[in-house]
C-alpha cells in the first residue's frame, strides 16, 4: 500500500468509501450486508487501508452505524474515520450540535479523525457561511476539544462557489474533497479547482475516481489505445494512475461494493505509476472522445446572454444540461438549478430564439432549455 504524508499522519492513498456498501435491499441501498462489509473491512485493514469515509445520510443513515460497529472491533489508533455534517439538507443548518452528538453515538466513537462540511454547492454555500447557525464556530470548538482531529469540506458546486467558501473559511480548512477523474478534469473544470487548492496549499481528497463506473469500461478502440501503452494495466487502473500523477492528491476514495473491487483496487495501490506526458495526452483525448457528440459544444462566448430577454445565464445552464444528459441524471445539476430563482431556471426560457440568432456554434438553445426542464420535472 502506498502511503501519503498528511501533517503527522501516514494515510493510505486508497480510502474505503462507504456510500456503496454491499446490501440485501431490493432497492440496492439498505439493509447493509454487515457480514460482507465486515469481511471487506478486515481485508482492507490487513492490506494497509487505514482511512474510512462515511456520512450522515449514506445508506439512509445506516452507513455510520454499520461502519462504526465494525471498526470498533479494531484498536482505535489503527484506522482513521471521516464523516460529515449534512448541510446538503438546509433543514439541518441549525442542528449542528444535535447531529454531531448523534453521529458520535451512531458510530460509537469518542472523536472523528476527519470531519467535513458536506457537499458545498450553490444553494447551501451562503447558509454554511451564515454566522447565525454557528456551524464553523461549533466545529472549531469540537476540534479544540479533541473530538475532531482535522476539519475540511467536500464540494460539488462550481469553481466560484468553492472560491467563495475558501475566501471565507479557507484558513480553517485542512483538506478538500472534490470530484476528480480524467473525464471531469475538463468537463467539471476540476483542473481549475486543483489549481485553486494548490494556491491555498490545501491537500486534495478525491471522490468519484471512476465516475460512478463510467471509466471502468471504454469503447474497444479506446481500450486498445491504452493497452498498447500499458498492456498490463486494467482500464479502471488507468483512472487511478491519472490521479497518482497529481502530487496534491493525498487521498483517493473508492466506494467499493464487493470484495473483487476491493482486491483489485488494493492491488493497484501497491505502487505509484503516474502518467507521463504522452500518456496524459492520450487519456485526456479519450475523455474528449467520450464527451464528443454527447454534449452541446458551448464555448461560453456569452453572445447569447446579451440577447436573452429573460436574462438567463445560458452558458451556465448549458453546462449543467451537459452534465445532466451525459451522466444520465444524477444530483449535481438538480442541486445547482434548485439554487436559482424561478425566473432564471431553464423553464423560464420563452423559446424566442434570440440567443440562437447570435450563437457562433449554431446551438439549438431553446430546444435544450425545453428538454432540460422536462428532465428536471
Amino acid at each position: 500500500m502506498i502511503y501519503k504524508k498528511f501533517k503527522d499522519l501516514e494515510l493510505s492513498s486508497l480510502g474505503f468509501g462507504t456510500m456503496r456498501l454491499p446490501n440485501k435491499g431490493i432497492n440496492g441501498d439498505t439493509p447493509i450486508d454487515e457480514e460482507k462489509t465486515a469481511e471487506m473491512v478486515e481485508y482492507a485493514i490487513k492490506n494497509g487501508v487505514n482511512y474510512f469515509d462515511t456520512a450522515f445520510g449514506y445508506h439512509n443513515g445506516e452507513s455510520e452505524i454499520v461502519i462504526g460497529k465494525i471498526l470498533n472491533k479494531y484498536p482505535r489508533d489503527s484506522y482513521y474515520l471521516a464523516t460529515k455534517f449534512p448541510g446538503y439538507d438546509l433543514s439541518n443548518m441549525d442542528k449542528v450540535e444535535e447531529i454531531f452528538e448523534k453521529q458520535l453515538q451512531k458510530t460509537g466513537m469518542e472523536y472523528f479523525d476527519f470531519y467535513l462540511f458536506h457537499n458545498v454547492y450553490e444553494k447551501n454555500v451562503d447558509p454554511y457561511l451564515d454566522e447565525k447557525y454557528g456551524i464553523l464556530e461549533y466545529l472549531l470548538k469540537q476540534k479544540e476539544n479533541g473530538r475532531i482531529k482535522h476539519l475540511g469540506f467536500s464540494v460539488h458546486g462550481s469553481y466560484s462557489v468553492m472560491k467563495k467558501f475558501l475566501d471565507a473559511y479557507g484558513k480553517h480548512m485542512e483538506f478538500c474533497q472534490i470530484q476528480l477523474n480524467y473525464l471531469d478534469y475538463k468537463f467539471q473544470d476540476a483542473k481549475a479547482k486543483i489549481e485553486l487548492l494548490r494556491e491555498c496549499n490545501i491537500p486534495i481528497w478525491v471522490m468519484e475516481p471512476i465516475r460512478g463506473g463510467k471509466l471502468a469500461k471504454l469503447s474497444e478502440t479506446q481500450e486498445q489505445k491504452l493497452k498498447a501503452i500499458r498492456p498490463d494495466e486494467s482500464i479502471p487502473t488507468w483512472a487511478f494512475r491519472f490521479l497518482q500523477t497529481f502530487p496534491e492528491v493525498t487521498m483517493v476514495l473508492s466506494g467499493m461494493s464487493n470484495m473483487e473491487q476491493m482486491q483489485e483496487n488494493i492491488k493497484t495501490f501497491e505502487e505509484s505509476k503516474p502518467l507521463n506526458e504522452e500518456e496524459m495526452k492520450t487519456i485526456l483525448e479519450i475523455a474528449d472522445e467520450m464527451l464528443k457528440g454527447n454534449i452541446l459544444p458551448c464555448t461560453a462566448c456569452r453572445y447569447c446572454t446579451a440577447h436573452c430577454p429573460k436574462g438567463l445565464n445560458i452558458p451556465e445552464l448549458l453546462s449543467l444540461y451537459n452534465e445532466h444528459t451525459f451522466t444520465g441524471g444524477g444530483f449535481i445539476a438538480p442541486m445547482a438549478i434548485s439554487a436559482l430563482p424561478d425566473d432564471k431556471k431553464p423553464s423560464a426560457c420563452i423559446g424566442c430564439k434570440s440567443c440562437e440568432a447570435v450563437c457562433p456554434q449554431q446551438l439549438k438553445i431553446s430546444e435544450a432549455m425545453k428538454n432540460f426542464s422536462s428532465l428536471l420535472n
